[in-house]
Parts: structure tokens; C-alpha cells; sequence
């Protein structure tokens, strides 16, 4: 039978709280008896010390007969509810009397009473106080306090000053402990009804608790279940500021963006099919025209040369994939070196000389930077510039410009880098995806033929290496800026 978290709660803390009193009742119930054990042999000392110097004293100096002895010994035992005994110095049994009392409970012996002390014990002291709980070497069938008093006669001078002390014997007391233990129980009694009633009211208070606190954990683990399904649309419904609160949040946090991931897997899946069926499909049609001859052998050439241009285009796809796939599984592996980012500008400008002749599109550098060394990984860096050029130029028309600049913010140990264009620039949505691999502006993937729509995304993960940040700032119509940072060369050889 499976358990809910409730009945598990209700378990422990139930075992606990029987613990607890468990361990209070024993600790109270064990000092409890100490202590009127203790108090109880006082008790007896003393009486025992009255005895022996009121009664046995009177009987050693003749003043009582042993009848009349034990008859003060009977009305004492009586009074007491103790056995008294009184042995002489050689540990006679002199005279005894068995307690008595109204409620019946009385010392019971399972056997005789010695007539010599030593037959019970052959070391027992008679000359010194001392006292001890138990069956007195199993005389009594239930434990009994016993003390023993020692009994001592002065010799007085005629005028009143005692000349020696003699030892003449002890006197021995038996209590049972039977009241001590009806008191306990008395305790126990009391203790245990606050017990049960603070139990009761700890489990009630538990119950409100936890229905309070279970409610919208079971909320959670229904809306739990729906996102296992892919039902990523149900929300918890639960508003509150505590740690429940907190992880619902998380939790419809979570759902959002599975479900953005879902998405982009859909697109992801859409982009990579249409990039790779696209070349397929003219490559197949062409070859299939020359091998049926509709492509006559004289035109063969120029399609062929179709043919290697779109195999090319697959060759960077699949690269392009491969390469942003390493990166982002194992980052990519920087060589920092000190170079000049001015100089990686200018020679990364002039690969696209001839483009932007034939674009008629213009691109200035400008750099306000003091400073231009770097520590970064060269080839990398000139990549990343290299994509964001590119790009700036495919979506730039004839006759605007595309600015490179070199920045130098005060209190800053880092370069800043912008490739503005005059482009046709992006909305808030489109500059929230320009990122993501295959995306590509245009819904159509008409506009663009060559590329891949992996060229940000790489430049992206080389900066990430670099634990740098690049940014894009868009507006429609008025073009795109991309800035990102590199580490100055004089502040990391300071650091």
C-alpha cells in the first residue's frame, strides 16, 4: 500500500512525539524515584536513631523487658509500616515486629527471620550507618528500603560526663517501596493526559498545516504530470510569496520556455530541410537533365558549374553545422595572443573589396581608440568579424554605408567593436532570434541563397569562449548594430 507524503508526516511526527514523552516520562519517572527513595531512607534514619535512643537504649539499661521491647516495637512498625529488628553487638536477632497496615500492604517475607544477622550475611556491618534497597538478601519477595542504625550506650560519671560509648548492636528498618510506587504511578497518570492532549492538538494543528501546505503541492504535481504529456499550456493557478509560490513560478517558467524549444525545434527541422532539400533538388534535376539529354552536351559545362556551386553550398551547411554543434558541445578551443584589432579590421575589409564595389555599398572604419591590442584567439576573432560584415552587406541596398568602429570607454579594460548597417533592419521579435541557428530573417528564404543561417550563431558561441558579450540593436527601415567586446591586451598582462 503506498503512502501519501501526508501519511508519512503523520507517522514520524506521531513516532516522535512518542519518543519525546517516552524519554520525558522515563527521565522524570527515574529522578522522581530517586529522589523519594533518598528522602525515604532519611526518613527511616532518623526514626531508626529515635528508636534505638528512646527504646533500645531503655530496654540495654534494664528499664524495658523484651516483651515490653517488642511491644514498642510493634506500635512503631505500625506507625511506620516497617519491619523493625534489633540485633546486638554479635548479631543476635534480640526482638522484631512485622509492620501492619489499614490498606493491607505490608512487607511480605518468602522467608524466616535469621536469628544471627551473619547467617545472612557473614560481612554485614553493624557497627556503621548505612542503607540499601532490594529483597535484603532475599528475605523479601519485593524491594525494600533497609537501614541500619547503630545502637551505642554512654557511660556516664556521677556528675554527669560520659567516660566511654560502648557498641551494643544495631537497629534494622524495612519499608516496602510500594507507596513509592503507587506515587509513580499517581505520575504517570497525571503526565500521561497532558501527554495525549498535546498530542491531539499537535495533530490537529499538523492537519491544518498540512492541507495548507499539500494543497498546492498536489496542484504542482497534477500541472507536473500535464507537462510530461507535452501540455505545456496548464498553469498552476498558485500565487503566493513562499518557497510554493516560488517554485510555481519556476515551474510555468519552465513550460514557457519547453515550449519556445519546442518551437525552435520545429523551425530547426523546417530550416534544415528546406536549406539541404533546396541544392538537393537542383543538383538531381540538372544531372537528370544531361542524362537524358534534355541539357545538350555544349551547355553541360555552366550546369555543372551550378551543380558544384550548390555542392558547395551543402559543404558549408553541413561544416557550418558540424563546427556549431562542437562549439557548443565542448566550446571551442581559444589561443589567446596579443595582436592589433585594427589590423585584423583592415585585412578582413579587404575580402570584401569586390563585393561591395559590385553592391555599390561603402564601408568606413573608424577607430577612437588610443589602444587597440587585444588578447584574444586571432583566426577566431577574424571570423566573428568576418560574419558580421557579411552579414551587414547581404541586407544592406546600393548606395548605403556600413560602419566599422573601434571604441574606448573610459574606466573600461575592454574594446568595443560595432558593424552598423543602413540596412533594412530587424522588429524586437527577429532581434530576439537573429542568434539562433537556421534562423534567417526573411520567412521565405528567398532573399538569401548563400547562406546558412549559421553564421551568428557561431559568432556568438566564439565570443561566449572569449566570456565576452555581443549585443544587436535594430530598428526597421534604419538598419542593425552589432557590438561586442575584447579584453585589452595591457590590462590582462597587468591583471
Amino acid at each position: 500500500m503506498q503512502h501519501s507524503i501526508l501519511d508519512r508526516i503523520y507517522i514520524a511526527f506521531l513516532a516522535i512525539l512518542i519518543v519525546s514523552f517516552g524519554v520525558l516520562i522515563v527521565f522524570t519517572s527515574f529522578m522522581t524515584r530517586r529522589s523519594l527513595v533518598s528522602e525515604k531512607t532519611t526518613t527511616l534514619s532518623n526514626e531508626a536513631a529515635l528508636i534505638a535512643s528512646q527504646t533500645v537504649v531503655g530496654y540495654i539499661s534494664g528499664r524495658y523487658d523484651k516483651p515490653g521491647l517488642e511491644y514498642l516495637f510493634q506500635y512503631y512498625a505500625t506507625a511506620l509500616e516497617a519491619d523493625v529488628w534489633y540485633i546486638d553487638e554479635y548479631g543476635r536477632v534480640i526482638a522484631t515486629a512485622r509492620a501492619s497496615s489499614t490498606e493491607g500492604e505490608v512487607p511480605e517475607q518468602v522467608g524466616t527471620i535469621p536469628t544471627n544477622i551473619y547467617q545472612l550475611d557473614p560481612d554485614y556491618k553493624i557497627d556503621t550507618e548505612h542503607s540499601e534497597t532490594g529483597n535484603f538478601y532475599g528475605l523479601y519477595k519485593n524491594d525494600m528500603i533497609s537501614v541500619n542504625v547503630p545502637v551505642h550506650l554512654d557511660q556516664m560519671s556521677s556528675t554527669g560526663k560520659v567516660l566511654a560509648t560502648e557498641h551494643r548492636g544495631a537497629l534494622i528498618l524495612h519499608a516496602t517501596v510500594s507507596q513509592i510506587n503507587v506515587l509513580l504511578r499517581n505520575i504517570y497518570s497525571i503526565v500521561l493526559i497532558p501527554c495525549l492532549v498535546i498530542i491531539v492538538i499537535a495533530f490537529v494543528f499538523l492537519a491544518v498545516v498540512s492541507k495548507k501546505v499539500l494543497t498546492p503541492v498536489k496542484k504542482l504535481s497534477v500541472v507536473a504530470n500535464e507537462y510530461s504529456k507535452g501540455n505545456l499550456d496548464v498553469r498552476t493557478e498558485i500565487d503566493s510569496p513562499d518557497e510554493i509560490g516560488q517554485l510555481a513560478q519556476s515551474m510555468e517558467y519552465m513550460a514557457a520556455e519547453l515550449s519556445k524549444l519546442e518551437e525552435y525545434r520545429r523551425d530547426f527541422v523546417s530550416n534544415i530541410s528546406h536549406d539541404f532539400r533546396s541544392p538537393l533538388t537542383s543538383i538531381k534535376g540538372y544531372i537528370e537533365a544531361m542524362k537524358d539529354g534534355t541539357i545538350p552536351p555544349e551547355k553541360q559545362e555552366r550546369y555543372l558549374d551550378i551543380v558544384l556551386n550548390e555542392t558547395q553550398r551543402l559543404t558549408k551547411l553541413t561544416q557550418g553545422l558540424l563546427d556549431l554543434n562542437n562549439l557548443e558541445s565542448y566550446g571551442p578551443y581559444v589561443k589567446m595572443t596579443d595582436f592589433d584589432i585594427i589590423d585584423v579590421i583592415n585585412k578582413t575589409l579587404n575580402t570584401f573589396e569586390i563585393k561591395c564595389i559590385e553592391k555599390g555599398v561603402a564601408i568606413y572604419l573608424n577607430n577612437h581608440a588610443d589602444d587597440t591590442r587585444v588578447m584574444a584567439d586571432k583566426t577566431k576573432i577574424q571570423q566573428v568579424i568576418y560574419n558580421l560584415i557579411d552579414n551587414a552587406l547581404k541586407f544592406t541596398p546600393e548606395g548605403k554605408h556600413i560602419y566599422v568602429t573601434v571604441t574606448d570607454k573610459e574606466k573600461d579594460d575592454k574594446l568595443h567593436i560595432s558593424i552598423k548597417d543602413e540596412g533594412m533592419g530587424m522588429d524586437e521579435e527577429m532581434q530576439k532570434k537573429i542568434f539562433i541557428r537556421f534562423y534567417k530573417g526573411d520567412s521565405s528564404r528567398g532573399k538569401d541563397k548563400t547562406g546558412t543561417g549559421l553564421g551568428l550563431a557561431i559568432t556568438k558561441e566564439i565570443i561566449k569562449a572569449h566570456h565576452e558579450v555581443i549585443t544587436v540593436t535594430s530598428k526597421v527601415d534604419e538598419g542593425t548594430e552589432f557590438v561586442f567586446t575584447l579584453s585589452k591586451a595591457s590590462a590582462v598582462q597587468q591583471s
